[in-house]
């Protein structure tokens, strides 16, 4: 069976993506590669690349539609899940269930570096929406509503 009939059959086909290589975005100054899009994975999942800059991060909000796994490649980032917080460190991983609220930002004076895998896809066409808004500080009226389009309410 040829990619295309594997494609045609709903069979995801095997993707090498090299290093420095994926659909490069900047959300709201946050640097963003995907790697694996729900088009490769036929809607199951996409992975994502993903820097932030030291202090940077996103607020508390809740999915309603998708579970993450977050790993930890290069620095430091604290996550508040509802009452509690937690660091982690190079080589460390986090799973964030949908529906429990939880908030992210890079700690320390270095760049972080995660692998985020999402499940299933479809949050990357959420960050595509993103990338598209015009840079400098976000409106974030605009932000809630893009998100809430993709079943994501800040908290």
């Amino acid at each position: 069976m040829t990619s295309q009939d594997e494609a045609a059959a709903g069979v995801a086909a095997i993707k090498i993506v090299r290093a420095g290589h994926g659909n490069q975005l900047n959300v709201l100054g946050d640097s963003q590669t995907i790697k694996i899009s729900g088009k490769e994975t036929n809607g199951k999942f996409t992975v994502i690349e993903n820097f932030n800059e030291p202090g940077i991060g996103i607020p508390m909000h809740v999915h309603e539609n998708e579970d993450e796994i977050f790993h930890i490649i290069e620095g430091e980032m604290e996550f508040t899940l509802e009452n509690e917080t937690r660091i982690l460190k190079k080589g460390d991983m986090i799973f964030l269930p949908r529906k429990v609220p939880h908030a992210f930002k890079c700690i320390g004076n270095h760049k972080t570096k995660a692998v985020v895998t999402v499940v299933p896809s479809g949050i990357e066409d959420m960050f595509k929406s993103l990338s598209e808004l015009p840079v400098g500080p976000p409106d974030f009226e605009n932000v809630m509503r893009i998100c809430g389009e993709f079943g994501i309410r800040f908290v």
